[in-house]
């Protein structure tokens, strides 16, 4: 069901995130996740000498890097569109993300290591969307069993996984 029928308006800004899971030839897993944010509009940019309507104002790039243990062994980050010039200068710093484990507090660990002038905004954002990814895709690694169960990292989690509902009674095998 879709979202009710908005007032009338007019689209501004937009922005996309795409996340993708790979598996490597060497065993290792690639998640790579893309943020861009575009205007309708034009408008004044000292660094760019000004960003034309349908121009990306941002196009960021994260590459996290995970062993089978979920633990990243390497990270890279491209920003090929950014509003300012000086703002590519801090993508090597992700590199500091090597040796956390994706899991319960890795947004917060890699916010530490990634805290304030010593990272960025956006790319700060694309881990929560490339962790969730992360997930799912060694999930598809590792086979779903029944599909039924709920692994216990993820129990109380969401309302889904509320550990007294019936979504993780069906997955101890109880009756729905």
């Amino acid at each position: 069901m879709p979202l009710t029928r908005p007032a009338a308006r007019s689209l501004l800004h937009m922005r996309h995130i795409s996340v993708r899971g790979y598996q490597r030839e060497d065993g290792l897993v690639d998640i790579e996740a893309r943020m861009t944010d575009e205007k309708t509009h034009s408008f004044g940019n000292l660094d760019r000498g000004g960003i034309r309507a349908g121009e990306l104002l941002h196009d960021m790039w994260i590459r996290l890097t995970l062993n089978q243990q979920m633990e990243i062994v390497d990270c890279e980050a491209a920003m090929d569109s950014t509003p300012y010039g000086i703002c590519p200068a801090v993508a090597p710093n992700l590199k500091r993300l090597a040796g956390l484990h994706v899991g319960k507090g890795f947004l917060r660990a890699a916010a530490q290591r990634l805290a304030g002038v010593e990272g960025c905004t956006h790319l700060r954002e694309l881990l929560q969307p490339a962790a969730t990814v992360a997930f799912q895709t060694f999930a598809g690694l590792r086979g779903h069993g029944t599909g039924h169960e709920v692994p216990p990292q993820l129990i109380n989690t969401c309302h889904a996984y509320d550990e007294t509902g019936p979504v993780v009674a069906r997955g101890r095998g109880e009756a729905p």
